[in-house]
């Protein structure tokens, strides 16, 4: 039997193998018996965990306390790291596909067009074309020819059929390859067509995820500055960066309007074309996914003066301080006074049942990788206001300064991570013994598998987190989560 060591010995501390997976891979009753019991024993048992990551990226992780902080980031994904980051063409995606009233249309591949289907759980209050996924298909023939007359026939066919205000048009890898100038076939068919019809540089090789929202925000700007700014009051901003997961925006927005803000814009959560035409009207832009959309704040400010302010709507601290702030820019004791009273009314509801789960939840552990760093601060905070300790943070596409803030408001020894992957994650979760993790689509399975309690914090949810209410669904979510009987039948606690 001791053949069994080598083979089990690296596997089960390294990589996340589930005891299904294992049975497959064995022959034979008696040995596949007794490689269970071992790497039971081994991955489960009470052996130290030391976080696995390849040499190259040594450099991308920090531990709070043990030496000044130093961490590489806001670069180009490790050849065969397995990254959980998407390609610019899902990056450009996931930010533009809210905006309800627009076709969306893929040129490329069928594959490209299915990956991002429906990919947020944005809600729309009126038009739901954006729903609806669009490809030309590409085939190997169109790839030899060219695409051009294809996508210039399904534009046509698709404006006359559904009536859009507006088209944008998503290249891919392969369009990139080929040559097929986009411009051009956009230009005619606006001509034709009179709806503004856009291209999104989004070739997937182009870079990573934070070059797609790059790339959504630059097709955005052709459409700002279009549109009658004339009724605009003088309070009034644009939100950028929340996307109507789940109606937040439309609580936010509420807040908002109790204080007697306008919303010009909703960039791009439930939006509309003609809303973002007449952006450059509001007096102020509020970010809050500032890696999805600081890039167009900027740019406004650059040709329209129109100030940014980067808030966070997460957590009872941080919605708090959102409010707080655009009462500040306007000026207006009223709009302050309004404000506070929000805050008050708020927190005094919603306090008392935050207080039984931090009774219950008090000194457990919790672990974050999410896709934006601005998005972990809040996380942080809303954990420590349930009791819990945050022991690992990372986010696939965080500046260092991000993660310098993120160091100094976590505790000693707890893991910084930049664009990780599953096998520092599995390490990570291991070694930390966490009691919940919080992550998207990508990470779930990883907690699942380690018998780790999981809260899906991404773009596919359906349950509103953000604002005063979100706060209580999140912690109700947690303790749920974490308090359920079932961890105690799972490897890990048994």
């Amino acid at each position: 039997m001791a053949d069994c060591v080598p083979i089990c010995g690296k596997i089960s501390v390294n990589l996340l193998i589930t005891q299904d997976l294992f049975f497959n891979l064995s022959h034979g009753t008696g040995v596949a018996i007794y490689r269970f019991k071992y790497l039971k024993q081994q991955f489960y048992g009470n052996v130290t965990m030391e976080a696995s990551a390849l040499k190259e990226r040594e450099d991308q992780i920090h531990r709070t306390g043990e030496k000044p902080f130093e961490i590489v980031c806001d670069k180009d994904s490790l050849a065969g790291a397995v990254s959980q980051r998407a390609c610019v063409f899902c990056g450009s995606r996931v930010v533009l596909y809210p905006i309800a009233d627009a076709l969306h249309l893929v040129h490329g591949p069928i594959g490209c067009a299915v990956y991002t289907w429906d990919i947020r759980g944005a809600l729309s209050s009126g038009p739901e074309l954006h729903r609806l996924s669009f490809s030309t298909d590409l085939q190997e023939l169109d790839v030899i020819f060219g695409g051009e007359k294809k996508l210039e026939n399904a534009l046509n066919e698709l404006i006359d059929r559904h009536h859009p205000k507006a088209a944008f048009v998503y290249s891919t890898c392969i369009v990139g390859i080929i040559g097929d100038d986009l411009e051009a076939v956009c230009r005619r068919v606006t001509a034709e067509k009179n709806i503004p019809v856009i291209p999104v540089q989004s070739e997937g090789f182009k870079g990573n995820k934070r070059s797609g929202y790059k790339a959504a925000c630059d097709a955005m700007f052709r459409l700002i500055g279009t549109g009658d700014i004339s009724d605009i009051s003088k309070h009034s901003i644009n939100i950028l960066g929340d996307f109507n997961l789940a109606g937040e925006i439309w609580m936010i927005r509420d807040y908002f309007k109790r204080m007697g803000i306008e919303v010009v814009a909703n960039i791009t959560g439930d939006g509309r074309i003609g809303d973002i035409q007449r952006s450059h009207g509001a007096a102020l832009n509020v970010v809050q996914c500032s890696g999805a959309t600081m890039d167009l704040a900027n740019m406004m400010e650059d040709k329209y003066g129109i100030p940014s302010m980067r808030v966070s709507y997460f957590g009872i601290e941080d919605m708090s301080e959102a409010l707080y702030d655009v009462a500040r820019f306007f000026k207006d004791p009223e709009i302050m006074a309004r404000a506070s009273q929000i805050i008050k009314e708020e927190v005094a509801r919603i306090y008392p049942e935050l207080q039984k789960y931090k009774k219950a939840l008090s000194g457990k552990k919790a672990a974050i990788y999410v896709g934006g760093s601005f998005k972990a601060f809040s996380l942080v905070k809303a954990f420590r206001l349930i009791g819990m300790d945050v022991v690992m943070v990372g986010s696939q596409t965080g500046t260092e300064e991000d993660y310098q803030e993120l160091a100094e408001i976590t505790d000693p020894g707890t893991i910084i991570v930049d664009d990780s992957n599953p096998l520092e994650l599995t390490s990570f979760l291991k070694e930390k013994e966490v009691d919940i993790f919080v992550g998207g689509v990508k990470e779930r399975p990883i907690a699942y598998k380690l018998g780790v309690g999981f809260c899906d914090h991404n773009h596919e949810r359906k349950e509103a987190l953000a604002g005063f209410e979100g706060m209580i669904n999140f912690a109700r979510e947690v303790y749920s989560s974490v308090m359920s009987p079932v961890w105690k039948f799972v490897p890990r606690k048994s």
